[in-house]
């Protein structure tokens, strides 16, 4: 319902969320709350004020939820695998299959056609989907686990956060031609958290348009990173 002054729209879920993600047109958004079963993820469309339930099994293993940027497609991380589904035809489309033992953390390239996960087992895997459902390349760290990871919308970066603080920048160009694969160079390593011993950032985010970079981190701070 509608809430206070301000306030557009309340919705009231009957388990804590964990991730809330908007569909690229701005009428849907998902939620996952893994503790809710086999209402772990549910879709909300705004314009009708109706939810949906596109899975009848539990999705308690749950990392994290996107809607694919130009396909009716949902993509959910389990521990293990990502799985891809039509929501149109409500089928699984294809699984990601990366060898993980506790993935963390995704996301979706803009266009639409590879995908970046971070696993606590020190790993970081960029996925073509076009060419496999193996990762294209899979980047090993032997000093820390990666809780998130990201790209940014328009320029050709991604990032990710580790479980020592450090924050690890890349060079992602993704190519028009299909015939040319993904350039993946590291950039820099940022000490961007204190470290507790077990976690360091919690989570990273690009601005929309500038290079730069949102952080936060164990350690109850949110940074901001330039290009300076």
């Amino acid at each position: 319902g509608v809430g206070e002054a301000g306030e557009v729209l309340r919705m009231r879920c009957s388990k804590p969320l964990k991730q809330v993600a908007w569909h690229y047109k701005g009428d849907y958004l998902t939620t996952l709350a893994p503790t809710a079963n086999t209402k772990a993820v549910l879709i909300h469309q705004l314009s009708k004020l109706q939810s949906q339930n596109p899975f009848t099994k539990s999705k308690a293993d749950a990392q994290k939820v996107l809607f694919h940027p130009n396909k009716p497609f949902l993509l959910v991380a389990t521990k293990k695998h990502v799985k891809v589904y039509n929501l149109t035809k409500q089928t699984l489309a294809k699984s990601l299959i990366g060898g993980f033992k506790s993935l963390s953390g995704m996301d979706i390239h803009p266009a639409g056609d590879n995908v970046i996960c971070s696993s606590y087992d020190r790993r970081l895997s960029w996925f073509d989907m076009d060419l496999s459902t193996k990762p294209y390349k899979t980047m090993r760290y032997n000093n820390t686990g990666l809780r998130s990871v990201a790209y940014h919308k328009r320029l050709p970066l991604f990032a990710a956060g580790g479980e020592d603080g450090m924050v690890y920048i890349f060079h992602g160009m993704v190519y028009n031609d299909l015939m040319e694969n993904p350039l993946i160079v590291p950039l820099k390593r940022i000490h961007a958290h204190k470290c507790d011993g077990y976690d360091g950032v919690i989570d990273l985010a690009f601005h929309p348009t500038q290079p730069w970079l949102l952080t936060c981190g164990v350690d109850n701070s949110i940074r901001l990173f330039t290009e300076a």
